[in-house]
């Protein structure tokens, strides 16, 4: 079931059959010319006919492992906003901790593999989602893209096997869409060649439970430099944040980048899993929304039969269907190298905002029992409310696009 054995297998059977593949080819080539795909509503535009081997393989083996571990876990987690800390030792286990990076203890998959991984847990929980993506995207990431190679040995084998687990600390308590002026300062003392961090940071995934946490604080030339910081360093303190209604369930400097530049890398890679992730809590939406409107009998017929119904639906689907084709789209892009920022932050943008909507109609479909957990529809619409906000709120996102 493990991701890396997935991969490990697919290689050996890649070789057993490419003598085989390449025999079948042109007695195919002409079937294949003539095929039609036939609709599924599951799939409208063939997602599933655009995906590698690989990809599959990864997505399927870790379907299996959310609808089997994760899903019976959250109703009660939720309720009681518990965190089940052996859920990172699981992930690890799977491989799907910082799945991008070679080496290091870690996968090496594609984008799209990642895509696909953030979207069956986000089916889920936007919690279990946030706990992975911000492990993988805002921890390992900047330790393997900005970090000295002593750093890369020591922290990302332990945060890939989920032996130990990360938050990362940008919104600050005054600024929140403008990092650029954080109030958290990094002081360098030469006598002891350290450096002295003060100051507040909020609303910081993972941070109660966290054993490390990269910091982003200016320096004293006015750059923004990033900060590993270890649970037990004097005066290092992360208190958990009462009072959510959503996400319940949920040597130090980094010396190769300075400036902004750090932080948005660390967002972008986020965001991407993001508008993935979104997704899938719409598409757990629209499927249980279907089944509840054929199953509910009124005025002696299903609801579905009414056309407002089917209408509700129709749209779902075209929103879930067109967004996963341009997030497959976006993941080739990343793989190739040629994405850019603004492709992924329009995204999640819309990602998010349809994905909230399609949640809301979800909940109204559902009736009265739209607003009870056990029918999981409600949670994900609070969860989603929190994702529209962080790593980029879209109404900062619409002003960006906008001034472009």
């Amino acid at each position: 079931m493990a991701l890396r054995s997935t991969i490990t297998r697919l290689l050996t059977n890649s070789q057993k059959c490419a003598v085989v593949t390449a025999s079948r080819a042109q007695g195919t080539a002409a079937a294949a010319q003539k095929a039609k795909v036939p609709f599924n509503w599951r799939d409208a535009l063939d997602l599933e006919g655009q995906l590698t081997e690989e990809e599959i393989m990864i997505r399927d083996s870790f379907r299996d492992y959310c609808q089997e571990k994760l899903m019976p876990r959250i109703i009660m987690a939720n309720r009681h906003e518990h965190f089940h800390r052996e859920i990172v030792s699981e992930m690890g286990e799977l491989g799907v901790l910082g799945p991008t990076i070679k080496g290091y203890g870690c996968a090496g998959t594609s984008y799209v593999a990642y895509g696909l991984i953030a979207r069956e847990v986000e089916r889920v929980d936007s919690g279990y989602r946030s706990v992975m993506s911000v492990q993988s995207s805002l921890v390992m990431h900047p330790i393997n893209a900005y970090g000295t190679e002593a750093q890369k040995e020591k922290y990302l084998p332990r945060l890939a096997r989920g032996e130990i687990l990360g938050c990362f600390g940008l919104t600050e308590p005054n600024h929140g869409s403008d990092p650029s002026s954080m109030e958290t300062k990094a002081k360098y003392n030469p006598s002891s060649g350290t450096f002295t961090i003060s100051g507040a940071k909020t609303w910081i995934t993972n941070s109660p439970v966290a054993d490390i946490a990269v910091v982003w604080a200016k320096c004293e030339d006015g750059k923004v430099r990033g900060f590993i910081l270890e649970r037990g360093m004097k005066g290092f303190a992360t208190p958990k944040i009462e009072g959510k209604f959503s996400l319940r369930a949920s040597e130090n400097l980094l010396p190769n980048v300075s400036g902004l530049a750090g932080p948005f890398g660390c967002l972008n890679n986020a965001r991407y899993g993001i508008a993935w992730g979104a997704l899938g809590a719409a598409e757990f939406c629209f499927h249980a929304a279907r089944q509840y409107t054929l199953d509910r009998i009124q005025f002696g017929v299903p609801l579905a039969r009414n056309q407002l119904m089917q209408k509700k639906m129709a749209d779902m689907l075209t929103e879930i269907t067109i967004g996963l084709q341009s997030c497959l789209a976006l993941g080739r892009l990343i793989d190739e190298k040629k994405a850019s920022p603004e492709m992924i932050s329009m995204l999640k943008r819309n990602s998010c905002g349809k994905a909230l909507d399609i949640a809301r109609q979800a909940r109204d479909m559902l009736g009265g029992n739209g607003i009870a957990d056990e029918y999981h529809i409600i949670r994900h619409v609070m969860n989603l409310e929190a994702v529209n906000t962080y790593e980029e709120e879209i109404k900062m996102s619409n002003l960006i696009h906008f001034s472009i």
